[in-house]
């Protein structure tokens, strides 16, 4: 369970904690042991006391004077994000896309491991990839259970985003990741977090429109 101070925490402090994680991974690699709030800062784009603040939520982190211990820090939000773990992934929808994460061996580093792809292409069933073979989604609400999954990955073309999100479901998944371009319903207690990569690139289209209007690039 994790030991929060305040539950309501910002999305956007969530999203500048997992990368604090990875520059204190990077500065670890380089053989620092301690880093300041200003260092840290600069790394991650951000000023120091946006970092205090957001580790404020979790308790009491670094010495006056001395700054943040680089291993401990990252462990400590780690373990306050639920990182400190492996969770078990399912992924369905095996086109472009999913064999791509399936081969992505980060995941595994993070801490995500994938322990089952599922399709419901007859010409992909029963095919190998990354050492999984994949399994028919009809099958997903009894593998489930069996391979101890409780993240779900979407990545079918959007007119099956709600069936796969139904099989994840009555298979009790806990969370699902969905990057089909389509709304699904679930209930209250299944998170589901959706990676929409048209909206950043209309994001970045309007920043560089915006830098344009004010001459960067003249």
């Amino acid at each position: 369970m994790l030991n929060l101070k305040n539950e309501k925490i910002p999305r956007a402090t969530i999203t500048r904690l997992a990368l604090y994680v990875q520059q204190l991974e990077v500065l670890e690699q380089e053989g620092e042991k301690v880093v300041s709030s200003e260092k840290l800062a600069r790394a991650c784009g951000v000023n120091p006391s946006q970092i205090r603040k957001d580790l404020a939520y979790f308790g009491e982190f670094g010495v006056r004077g001395v700054g943040y211990y680089v291993y401990e820090l990252k462990e400590a939000i780690k373990k306050s994000l639920g990182l400190d773990r492996v969770w078990n992934v399912v992924l369905v929808g095996v086109g472009n896309l999913g064999r791509a994460l399936l081969r992505h061996h980060v995941l595994r580093k993070r801490g995500f491991v994938i322990v089952g792809a599922f399709d419901c292409d007859p010409f992909k069933i029963g095919e190998e990839i990354a050492g999984l073979e994949v399994m028919c989604s009809s099958n997903l609400p009894t593998k489930i259970k069996e391979l101890n999954a409780e993240i779900g990955i979407i990545t079918t073309p959007p007119e099956r985003a709600q069936r796969a999100a139904n099989y994840l479901i009555r298979g009790g998944i806990k969370g699902i990741v969905n990057f089909a371009p389509a709304r699904i319903a679930a209930p209250e207690k299944v998170v589901v977090e959706y990676v929409d990569f048209i909206n950043h690139l209309f994001s970045a289209a309007f920043q560089i429109s915006l830098n344009q209007s004010k001459g960067f690039y003249s």
